[in-house]
């Protein structure tokens, strides 16, 4: 709908479409605010944003309440990519692999703001969050490429998307607090991996 705030799997609808003027400082506001949280993390000061936009921190806080709306806002695009790359790995031909595949994207989406994957394991404690709405959409998309991988044999049974996805959020942030070693989160989640497997695969291998 024309005017409409944008819309994607992680928001909700609002009561009524925006302004033209209100959509424009919608935008604005996120514009900047994907460069902030590049550039200082997604801990960076909400004013900051609003300055950037050349728009008072009122109009920031009428458009996103807390800064967790604001993180999901931007985390939008990533979550729609990664969505759409679970859809595509479920015809994939080898499970294990397709879900090694969308985890490691998974760690490179959230890696792209310093803090998301801090925000993204504390909004799987808190339903009420609206990160929240980022969260259990992963989460679906997660545990149908989990449950393909569980089904050929490649992971063990007990093993859940909640447990995975918290895995793949901390590998992140080491990734993040380390980055002078660019290859850290892929050995992390190939040691993670290994402890997957149900106990005669791992013999194997």
């Amino acid at each position: 709908m024309a005017g409409a705030r944008p819309q994607g799997p992680g928001t909700t609808a609002p009561p009524r479409p925006l302004r033209a003027d209100a959509r424009r400082n919608y935008e604005r506001l996120l514009t900047e605010a994907r460069t902030v949280f590049a550039e200082h993390g997604t801990d960076a000061p909400l004013e900051d944003i609003a300055r950037r936009a050349e728009l008072g921190i009122g109009t920031l806080y009428r458009h996103f309440p807390n800064r967790h709306t604001l993180v999901s806002a931007v985390f939008e695009d990533a979550l729609t990519d990664l969505l759409a790359h679970s859809r595509a790995l479920l015809d994939d031909p080898q499970p294990c692999s397709a879900l090694v595949t969308w985890l490691r994207a998974v760690i490179t989406h959230a890696s792209e703001y310093r803090g998301v994957s801090r925000a993204l394991m504390s909004a799987s404690r808190d339903e009420t969050s609206a990160l929240a709405r980022c969260s259990r959409p992963l989460r679906e998309a997660g545990s149908a490429l989990l449950a393909r991988a569980q089904e050929a044999g490649d992971v063990r049974r007990d093993v859940s998307i909640a447990d995975l996805l918290q895995l793949t959020n901390a590998i992140a942030l080491a990734a993040e607090e380390t980055p002078d070693d660019p290859q850290l989160a892929d050995r992390l989640l190939n040691l993670t991996l290994r402890g997957l497997k149900p106990a005669q695969v791992s013999a194997e291998r």
